[in-house]
């Protein structure tokens, strides 16, 4: 791991905004602040709105720890803002993070490098109407949202209608475009990457149907396997697969990969879903899980991935 920054910064910690995941990323930005002033530095707590350039202009930090999640914060939008105002901030930058939040980019990406993801194709909603897109079961999810966040698995049994009724409750009737997968039955893990390395793997066992966005953030809702109870091949393939992807997208500060693998097939069963560039840092987050399973408390956590982006250079080797 890097040394500790020797001498206190100023951070501004950007957190909430207008996206599906404001409630998360004002838990995340609560965090990461009390952890930075635990560790003496000076605290400034924006909560982004529409004036946020002008307020960032005015606090002048050292550093922008960037905990937001979702558009605009995850999308490239706020780090090109960022970027343009000469600010040093956290986590991957412009480029990345367009592609990263975009999982049609993202298989353009890594799949032509020997990354498995599942097949798909972008499907106009109302055409859902007319007939199914693929074979049920598949998967249904906005091109470029987070945490599952309008995600719908439809099956030959469900109640949406065959073909799916536009009166049924779905992301059909949020949004335009939606990128149409093979359902992958089995298990779901998660890998979380740190400069150049892996931490190690979760599974992620929901109590009750999938592991949706109430599943992820409620406590109690999902067990936490950490590390899971999976062969070593296949505990070795998520890291792996997680350290390219971090590296191919060009991916700085902690990234995280998620994955579903079917457990009848072996290691040829395991799929990369999506690579979030701002995972989560709430007490139910997965990466804080995994850090603190190799030593790493949360502040210290926080602490790497603010000299990582004070220096320019990776963290967390060893």
């Amino acid at each position: 791991m890097a040394d500790a920054v020797s001498s206190p910064l100023h951070i501004v910690v950007l957190m909430g905004g207008w996206s599906a995941e404001r409630s998360v990323s004002l838990q995340s930005g609560a965090g990461v602040a009390d952890a930075l002033e635990s560790r003496g530095h000076r605290v400034t707590r924006i909560d982004m709105d529409r004036d946020v350039a002008a307020r960032l202009a005015t606090a002048q930090p050292d550093l922008v720890f960037n905990a937001l999640h979702g558009t605009p914060g995850e999308d490239g939008s706020v780090q090109g803002m960022m970027d343009l105002m000469g600010l040093r901030y956290t986590h991957s930058g412009l480029a990345t993070s367009v592609i990263a939040i975009d999982k049609v980019l993202t298989k353009q990406a890594l799949v032509p490098h020997g990354v498995p993801m599942p097949g798909g194709r972008i499907v106009r909603s109302a055409h859902l109407f007319d007939r199914d897109p693929l074979p049920r079961p598949y998967v249904l999810k906005p091109v470029n949202e987070g945490s599952s966040v309008g995600v719908a698995i439809v099956t030959a049994d469900g109640n949406l209608g065959d073909p799916i009724s536009p009166d049924a409750a779905g992301p059909w009737q949020e949004f335009d475009e939606l990128l149409a997968e093979p359902y992958i039955r089995g298990r779901e893990l998660t890998t979380a990457v740190l400069g150049n390395r892996a931490l190690g793997v979760t599974e992620l066992i929901p109590k009750n149907g999938w592991y949706d966005f109430d599943a992820k953030y409620t406590d109690g809702l999902t067990e936490h396997v950490c590390p899971a109870r999976i062969p070593d091949e296949i505990a070795d393939a998520c890291k792996a697969l997680a350290l390219e992807a971090h590296r191919l997208l060009g991916c700085q500060g902690a990234s995280r990969s998620d994955f579903r693998w079917d457990d009848e097939r072996g290691v040829d069963g395991l799929f990369l879903l999506e690579v979030n560039t701002q995972p989560g840092m709430t007490p139910l987050s997965l990466v804080p899980e995994q850090a603190r399973h190799v030593g790493m408390d949360y502040a210290t956590l926080v602490q790497a991935i603010v000299d990582e982006a004070m220096a320019g250079v990776e963290v967390g080797a060893g």
